[in-house]
This record gives structure tokens, C-alpha cells and sequence, in this order.
């Protein structure tokens, strides 16, 4: 009888097999993730995320999962969803939420509670297009985090180590290529 070692909701096992699988086989770590979008109306648009490539083979999630995207009455939009740096917003604290109980899984440290706020600063005469001087993008992002549980070094430990380790943090922070191609056929 196999027996699942759970520490604050992560299987540690299945944690440790995975580190040690792609250790002793590097191109299980290449990943391709996608999303396809389409727009609906205005500035209403809708994304799907269903499948990606990783572990050498083609995977589909267990559902299609389907955001919509749009900007509030004061922003021109009809709300039908968060805007698209909202999102944004999400994924970074999505990705540091997910870092930081994985990692004190791993280092036997306990949680009770993480929470996050993250919130970022936009100044819209860039994205209007009314200043060439500021920044189409956020200016800062803050991330405040609520932690109980261990001793609070060891929280605070945990999620610097998460914040090192983190896809969305080090894309936001030193940035990567896009390329963007048009079919206008």
C-alpha cells in the first residue's frame, strides 16, 4: 500500500519524483503553453486555454478553461470581464501563491493562511497615446502578502524563494521576446 505524504496540500512525493524525472532527463522541462483568443465586441474578447506541450508529449487539460476580457464603462468597455493587466495582476500572484506552497511543502514548513494584493499603477496618457513620455504598461506593481502559520522568518524565506523561482515574476521583470505575426488574408 502506497501511502501519499501530504503537507499543506501538496503531494511531496509526486513533488520530489517530478524534480528528480526531469534531473535525470532535462527535455521533460521544456514546456509550450497557449491560449487562443477571440474577440466578441468592442473591447469584450474571449480566451480559451485547453491544451500544451511538456513532459515530451502533447497534453490536454481536463477541461477547457475560457476567460473573458474587456475594459469597465469608465475605460469604454461594457465589463463583461477583468481587463487584460488584471489578469496580469492574477497570474503574478497566481504564480507566487502556487511557488510558495510548493516550496514550503518541500521544506516541511507549515501554512495556514497566504493571502496576496497585488495591485499596479497605469497611467493612461501612454495608452491613449497623449504622452509619448509615459510607459503604455504599469509603472510598479506591489505585492503584500498576509502569511500565518511557522515561524515568520521561514515564511518570509519561503516566499523569497518563491519569488525567485517564479515564471511570471522573472517575465515581468526581465522581460522576454514577443513576436507578433498577421494573417490578414
Amino acid at each position: 500500500m502506497t501511502t501519499t505524504v501530504n503537507h499543506n496540500g501538496v503531494d511531496i512525493a509526486t513533488l520530489f519524483a517530478t524534480i528528480d524525472a526531469v534531473r535525470d532527463d532535462p527535455e521533460l522541462a521544456k514546456f509550450r503553453f497557449r491560449a487562443t483568443n477571440r474577440w466578441v465586441s468592442g473591447t469584450h474578447n474571449e480566451s480559451t486555454i485547453h491544451d500544451f506541450y511538456g513532459a515530451k508529449q502533447d497534453i490536454t487539460h481536463k477541461a477547457a478553461w475560457t476567460y473573458h476580457a474587456d475594459h469597465p464603462a469608465v475605460l469604454v468597455g461594457e465589463d463583461n470581464g477583468p481587463t487584460p493587466v488584471e489578469y496580469l495582476l492574477h497570474a503574478l500572484a497566481a504564480c507566487l501563491a502556487s511557488g510558495l506552497a510548493n516550496i514550503a511543502a518541500a521544506r516541511g514548513v507549515n501554512l495556514t493562511e497566504a493571502t496576496a494584493t497585488v495591485e499596479g499603477d497605469i497611467d493612461l496618457l501612454g495608452i491613449l497615446g497623449l504622452s509619448s513620455e509615459v510607459r503604455n504598461g504599469f509603472e510598479q506593481i506591489k505585492v503584500g502578502f498576509t502569511l500565518r502559520g511557522d515561524d515568520p522568518d521561514k515564511l518570509r524565506a519561503v516566499v523569497e524563494q518563491s519569488r525567485r523561482r517564479s515564471a511570471v515574476y522573472d517575465v515581468l521583470t526581465n522581460g522576454v521576446p514577443v513576436s507578433i505575426e498577421v494573417d490578414a488574408g
